[in-house]
């Protein structure tokens, strides 16, 4: 990937040659681990500049310690939400909502969506949670003594509950999970192409729901009012489309980095199989050690920052997976410890942008351990197979094949 020039303001000594996308590590490769690569960056100075730290080869400053990703996060006045990055694979300018706008609109928009996705809304939902991962475990265990995790469980459990949310079909799951990875691994051909497609799909909801109303996520948005008004159908978009992508990888991500730790690590796996009241605290442990999410800021103002020149307009990097692998916030970080207590891990984001969907998304993960630990037997990764980990704006892994023969 060839980078963009350093700009002028940023001093040479600060440059590094980092990259979330094409660092060793970092590409699609049999047995890569991206997190630990990531990990590397502790030993070098707090903050540096890389050259490329974006698919489209565009620089960023990279914020290495916890506390300074607080900092970034928390400050939406020096630090903008609005990037664009999904409308800007079309050539367009509008936000995905609330995730890229800034207050006072982000609030409105929050306060709007929250009860949807509310810890009473999850209990809710918790049942039907439940019952599909039971379904598709008891479905793989007849089926055989190995599978491919993402395939056959990762994906159809996760993204199932989305498209129940959304109110959608499951029998076009492969199609949208399709469109995700396109949007999110693929090249310069493929993501805008999934991009294009996806936004045709959500214009298209939004406008039967409009006609014909149901008890779903997007009838409720076509409906509703704030502050008074409809919402414009370039706000229904965003709201659409943000949903609609979160929903498609993420939570099946995590758990496939779960899994493919426990099937490297056997006396954990046992420990969870024999004890289930460890898995809620494990999965914590978990998100800390394997979060997906790169979140990027972009600077409003001219800012020195911890010694940093930036300059409005500079985009700054504060990844998830480094700062969770912080020494000075976790002991022995590299370590996984599913004992570890106070995990204040930031595989959510952290400040007024931290996931709306991030009580879905621990239920998720942890229901789908318990079933599968409670239905398969010691697993492992299937011999002479090896999983493809991809780094990027979104972690993944695929290729898990996993064997209890």
């Amino acid at each position: 990937m060839a980078a963009n020039p350093v700009p002028d303001h940023v001093p040479p000594e600060m440059v590094r040659d980092f990259s979330l996308f094409t660092s060793p590590g970092m590409a699609p490769t049999p047995n890569g681990d991206p997190h630990a690569a990531v990990a590397c960056v502790h030993a070098g100075p707090p903050i540096f500049y890389s050259p490329c730290n974006t698919r489209d080869g565009r620089g960023t400053w990279v914020i290495t310690r916890a506390t300074d990703q607080r900092r970034v996060l928390q400050d939406a006045e020096s630090f903008s939400s609005h990037r664009s990055i999904f409308a800007s694979a079309l050539g367009e300018k509008w936000p995905m909502i609330p995730l890229e706008l800034d207050p006072p609109a982000h609030g409105v928009f929050r306060s709007l969506l929250n009860p949807l996705l509310s810890p009473k809304r999850v209990t809710e939902l918790e049942p039907a949670i439940r019952e599909r991962a039971i379904m598709l475990i008891k479905r793989i265990a007849a089926s055989g003594t190995s599978c491919d995790v993402m395939k056959d469980f990762a994906f159809p459990f996760a993204v199932n509950i989305f498209l129940r949310f959304l109110g959608l079909p499951d029998h076009r799951l492969d199609t949208f999970v399709g469109w995700a990875k396109d949007l999110l691994h693929g090249d310069d051909v493929r993501r805008p192409a999934a991009a294009r497609t996806i936004v045709a799909f959500i214009d298209e909801l939004a406008a039967m729901r409009c006609k014909e109303p149901v008890d779903d996520f997007m009838t409720f948005i076509v409906q509703t009012q704030v502050e008074g008004r409809q919402l414009t159908d370039e706000e229904v978009r965003g709201i659409g489309v943000l949903i609609f992508v979160a929903g498609l990888d993420t939570v099946a991500a995590a758990i496939g980095f779960d899994l493919a730790y426990l099937a490297r690590n056997l006396k954990d796996q046992e420990l969870l199989r024999s004890e289930p009241d460890r898995i809620a605290l494990a999965a914590e442990e978990l998100l800390r050690a394997y979060p997906t999410v790169q979140i990027t800021r972009v600077a409003t103002k001219d800012i020195d920052f911890e010694g940093a020149p930036i300059r409005k307009g500079d985009y700054v990097s504060c990844a998830t997976m480094i700062a969770n692998r912080d020494p000075a916030e976790f002991e022995s970080p590299n370590t996984v410890d599913l004992a570890r207590e106070g995990n204040r891990h930031a595989a959510f984001g952290y400040g007024p942008h931290r996931c709306l969907g991030s009580h879905l998304a621990r239920r998720e993960i942890v229901i789908g351990l318990e079933e599968w630990l409670a239905r398969i037997p010691a697993f492992r990764i299937k011999k002479g197979t090896a999983p493809i980990n991809y780094g990027g704006h979104v972690f993944g892994i695929e290729n898990l094949i996993l064997d209890w023969s």
